[in-house]
C-alpha cells in the first residue's frame, strides 16, 4: 500500500514536470532516492511518462487530425512531419546506443542535483537575452532548424537537464519565440517519449512482475490527469511571464537535493 501512494505522488510529479522546464525524471530520481522507491531497472521513471503522452495527444488530437488529413496533398504538412522525424532521430539513435550507461551512470541523485542548478543558471540567462524572434510557428520553422533542435534534446539524456528545457532553449536561440519553441517541445515530445516508453518495455518487460505494472499502471493514471493540468496552460503562462520561476525552481530543487544528499545520502 505504501507503495501504491509513492507511485501516485510519483506519478503526479511526472506529469506536473514533463513538459515544463524543469526536468520531469530529475525530480522523480530525487524524490524516489529520498523516499526510498526502488522500481526494477529503473523502469517505472519512463514507463509512467506513457501518461504524459496521452496527455498531450488529447489536447493536441484536433491539429494532429488535421495535420494527418492535410498529409496526402498538402506539401506543409508533409514538411512538418518530416522535421518532427528529423527531431527525433538524434535522441533515437543516441538514445539507443547509450541506453545502459544512461540508466546505470546518469541516473544518479548527485547529476541530478547538479544538472537542475546548472540549467536553472541557464534558463535565466536566456530569459534575459535580447533574442528577436524570427520564427512564430512551430509547424514551419526550417528543417535545419528542426535538425539543432533534435541534437539540443539529446541534453536532456542526463537527468535534470530536462528534455522540454532543451528543446525550448534551443528553439529560441534558433529565432523561435517562446510560444512556438514550447509548442515544438510538445510535437517533439510525441515521438521521443513513445520511443523511450516502447524501447524500455522492450529490454526489461521480463523482469517486471505483477507488482511493478501495478505500481506502473497507478502512475501512468496520475501522470496522465496532471499532465493534462500542465500542458493547457504552459504555452499561456511562458508567453506572458517568462522562465524565471521554472529556472529558480531548479536552483532551490538542486540545491536543496545536494543538501540532502550530504546530510541523509
Amino acid at each position: 500500500m505504501t507503495q501504491l501512494f509513492e507511485a501516485l505522488f510519483l506519478g503526479i510529479i511526472e506529469g506536473l514536470t514533463e513538459f515544463l522546464p524543469v526536468s520531469s525524471t530529475g525530480h522523480l530520481l530525487l524524490v524516489g532516492h529520498f523516499l526510498g522507491f526502488e522500481s526494477t531497472g529503473k523502469t517505472f521513471e519512463v514507463l509512467i511518462q506513457l501518461g504524459a503522452i496521452l496527455a498531450i495527444l488529447l489536447v493536441y488530437f484536433q491539429r494532429l487530425l488535421a495535420i494527418a488529413k492535410a498529409f496526402p496533398h498538402d506539401p506543409e504538412a508533409r514538411r512538418f512531419v518530416l522535421g518532427v522525424f528529423v527531431a527525433f532521430l538524434p535522441a533515437a539513435v543516441i538514445g539507443a546506443a547509450l541506453h545502459s550507461f544512461i540508466k546505470d551512470v546518469l541516473f544518479n541523485p548527485w547529476i541530478v542535483c547538479l544538472a537542475l542548478i546548472a540549467g536553472g543558471f541557464v534558463l535565466l540567462i536566456v530569459d534575459s537575452l535580447p533574442l528577436k524572434p524570427t520564427q512564430t510557428d512551430a509547424t514551419r520553422f526550417p528543417l535545419p532548424m528542426y535538425v539543432k533542435i533534435g541534437f539540443m534534446q539529446c541534453l536532456a539524456m542526463i537527468p535534470g537537464v530536462s528534455r522540454s528545457g532543451a528543446t525550448i532553449v534551443g528553439a529560441m536561440l534558433l529565432g523561435a519565440d517562446k510560444r512556438s519553441a514550447a509548442e515544438f517541445s510538445f510535437f517533439l515530445a510525441m515521438p521521443t517519449m513513445a520511443g523511450a516508453f516502447a524501447y524500455d518495455l522492450l529490454k526489461n518487460y521480463k523482469n517486471l512482475s505483477t507488482d511493478d505494472f501495478g505500481l506502473i499502471f497507478v502512475g501512468f493514471i496520475a501522470a496522465f490527469v496532471s499532465a493534462l493540468l500542465v500542458v493547457k496552460t504552459f504555452l499561456d503562462y511562458i508567453s506572458r511571464h517568462g522562465f524565471a520561476p521554472f529556472a529558480w525552481w531548479r536552483i532551490l530543487v538542486g540545491s536543496a537535493g545536494l543538501a540532502g544528499l550530504i546530510v541523509f545520502g
